[in-house]
């Protein structure tokens, strides 16, 4: 849970008491930005999508991603950014154990000479040689007269099973996704990036190309619109996402505050287009079957 810090608003010299926000990391761990009490808080009279993230380093896993960076609304009217201290944002603070040891030369596994842990393996296989005829390479002769096969030191029999990645049919299980109250259309936003990290996405970034209505985002392999007005999202949104699909060699998908109009969900289903609506709980709602998939499959 993060801490509580106080935070003063340099308008109206009000004091507040601020926690940051926690996010859930997609190995189950919560994430929260570490404060900088010894920063005063900067007032926001313009956004931009760089300035609103903020890289954290996951304690938990020691994973390093973008989140949304802390703010806090004073009622006199002025938005305050909240700063973060430089090793909580950059994710640099340390090297975690296994970093460490492979470093210092502790793992010797990693070594393809003759290490201590090669030195090993092969002294345990004399012993299993031993009252067996010895040919001149001081190993046991099969009824050919050739010296025996040297057992296999690659890096693969060597690694523990664990460490062994799965294969991609049997994708790790993903944490319930923990939405982002919507309020604004920063916050529609910000819950779309997060469901898309959710989904297993990564460096998500502001679209190059803007739409023609709503925010794009985008990141390795999709392609994201985001709609956050009152409007149902129309033929011409969703065909307009599919077309900068194409021209980025991506997959899209859609997210639509107030929903879709019937001839854009007929549009979306013979394009391959998953949609999403987006609930005032911040958490996408699939509208057909496409965005059903997306969520079972996920990147």
């Amino acid at each position: 849970m993060s801490e509580n810090v106080p935070v003063r608003c340099p308008a109206c010299r009000r004091e507040h008491v601020y926690a940051a926000p926690s996010y859930p990391c997609v190995c189950g761990a919560p994430v929260a930005p570490v404060l900088d009490r010894s920063t005063p808080p900067v007032p926001v009279t313009h956004h931009t999508w760089d300035e609103g993230w903020v890289t954290i380093r996951c304690e938990a896993c020691g994973r390093t991603d973008h989140w949304p960076r802390p703010e806090l609304g004073c009622p006199c009217g002025v938005l305050l950014r909240v700063p973060v201290t430089e090793p909580g944002a950059d994710g640099d603070a340390g090297t975690s154990g296994a970093d460490a040891a492979h470093s210092s030369g502790a793992d010797t596994d990693e070594s393809p000479e003759g290490g201590a842990h090669e030195g090993s393996h092969e002294g345990s296989h004399e012993g299993s040689y031993e009252g067996s005829h010895e040919g001149p390479y001081g190993g046991s002769r099969d009824h050919s007269g050739r010296p025996p096969r040297k057992p296999r030191t690659d890096r693969a029999d060597r690694l523990p099973a664990a460490a062994i990645p799965l294969p991609r049919t049997a994708p790790a299980p993903r944490p319930a996704f923990q939405p982002v109250v919507i309020r604004t259309a920063r916050d529609a936003v910000t819950a779309a990036a997060l469901y898309l990290r959710w989904l297993g996405y990564r460096d998500i970034r502001r679209a190059d190309q803007r739409p023609p209505s709503g925010i794009g985002l985008a990141a390795r392999g999709i392609v994201a619109q985001v709609d956050p007005t009152v409007r149902p999202a129309s033929l011409r949104d969703v065909e307009c996402l599919w077309l900068t699909a194409m021209t980025e060699s991506a997959g899209c998908v859609y997210f639509s505050l107030a929903g879709y109009e019937e001839d854009a969900r007929v549009c979306a289903d013979s394009l391959g287009v998953p949609l999403f609506v987006l609930d005032l709980t911040g958490t996408p709602q699939p509208v057909n079957s496409l965005a059903d998939d997306l969520i079972a499959t996920g990147d």
